[in-house]
Formats: structure tokens, C-alpha cells, sequence
């Protein structure tokens, strides 16, 4: 079971890649780790990542595929794969489905989380944690049960992520419509593409995900 995950930042891609990990034992691939991992290796591939990202330029897309196509080689990927982050325009979209098909497989299954975008500008924007434990909070929707205080750990000390300000989720927002948006024709064409309330609670986004990739929508 191949499954791409696709949606704007703070759609909540990654919680419900995690959850589809647990649910479906397939794994969630990480392109950034994944770069990681292929640096310290120190394989060949590692290597001209490593030259790549030291010169401080953007990853080429034949790269960033043969990578994912290492990746996928191995043992715990025999039963599918989860991407959540890859791919981000039509290039990649087609250098990917150019090299599954090589390999004799496809994708299953390509899911967007849908939004409400000022309603995500809310959520993103509005979110903090604790900064001991980590804990997440949110002014609206998620305060501490005491104001001013962890309800994990008793801390009264929080902070806020810099990059989650309006400017730059709005900017954030701008690119993926202006870059990645522009893929869900592609799968839609397909016949893959299926759309989710990505607004919803997360465990009701998190069955409506279950039903599609069990065949029951």
C-alpha cells in the first residue's frame, strides 16, 4: 500500500501519517531524514547529497527520487510506504510514478487534507508549548487547565515556534499553492486523488483516511 499525503503546512499530514503508520504497519519516509541518513552513510549517493547541501542549493529532483528508491528497498517498506512531504511539484510527481513503475509497483493512494485557510492561520498561528516538557497548547482551542500553567509537568514557562507568525504562514501558504497545489490534477487524473475534511477532528480525519485506504469510500 503506496500512500502520498497531501495538504498546506499545519494540515496535519505528519500526525496522520503517524497514525496510518501504527494502523497499517508501513512506514512513514521522512525526505529529510532520509538526506540525513544518506550522508552518514557515506555511500556514494550520501555523498553528492553532502556536496548538494553544503553548497547550500536545492536538492535535484533525480536525486531526491533515487533516494526514496533506496529507501523503499528495504525490509520495512516490503508492505507499502507513507510520504508526507515529497513529492512538491509535478516533476517529482512524474520522476516518481516514472520510477515505481520501473520497479513494478504504483501509487494506491494519493489523499489531500482539505482546509479552511484563515481557519488554519488561526491554528498555526495560535499554537505554543511548554518549554520543559513540550506539552502543545493553543490560545482558542487548548489553553492549560490553570492559566500560566503546564498541565503535564506544572511549568510556567512556554514558548511559541518563530516561524508560526501570519507572515510567514501566509508566505508558507502562498508556495505550496503556487508549487505543490498544482500536483492534484495530475493524480486526479489518475483516478487516485481523494480528498479529506482536513478541518475535522483529528481522529475523524483520521477514520475518513482509514475508510479510503480500506477500500470502504
Amino acid at each position: 500500500m503506496n500512500i502520498i499525503l497531501l495538504g498546506p503546512p499545519g494540515a496535519g499530514k505528519g500526525t496522520q501519517a503517524k497514525r496510518l503508520e501504527q494502523a497499517f504497519a508501513i512506514p512513514q519516509l521522512s525526505t529529510g531524514d532520509m538526506l540525513r541518513a544518506a550522508v552518514k552513510s557515506g555511500s556514494d549517493l550520501g555523498q553528492q547529497a553532502k556536496r548538494v547541501m553544503d553548497a547550500g542549493e536545492l536538492m535535484p529532483d533525480d536525486l531526491m527520487v533515487q533516494m526514496i528508491e533506496d529507501r523503499i528497498q528495504q525490509p520495512d517498506c516490503a508492505n507499502g510506504f507513507i510520504l508526507d512531504g515529497f513529492p512538491r511539484t509535478t516533476e517529482q510527481a512524474r520522476a516518481l510514478d516514472e520510477m515505481l513503475a520501473r520497479r513494478g509497483t504504483k501509487l494506491d493512494h494519493v489523499i489531500e487534507l482539505a482546509v479552511d485557510e484563515e481557519a488554519l492561520v488561526e491554528r498555526i498561528t495560535g499554537r505554543y508549548s511548554c518549554a520543559n516538557c513540550g506539552a502543545g497548547y493553543h490560545d482558542k482551542y487548548q489553553t492549560p487547565k490553570t492559566e500560566g500553567v503546564c498541565d503535564a509537568c506544572g511549568s510556567t514557562e512556554f514558548k511559541r515556534r518563530e516561524d508560526d507568525n501570519e507572515d510567514t504562514v501566509r508566505a508558507r501558504l502562498k508556495a505550496y499553492h503556487d508549487q505543490t497545489a498544482p500536483i492534484l490534477p495530475y493524480y486526479r487524473d489518475q483516478g487516485i486523488l481523494q480528498k479529506v475534511d482536513g478541518m475535522a477532528d483529528i481522529d475523524e480525519v483520521t477514520r475518513q483516511i482509514q475508510a479510503i485506504v480500506e477500500g470502504k469510500r
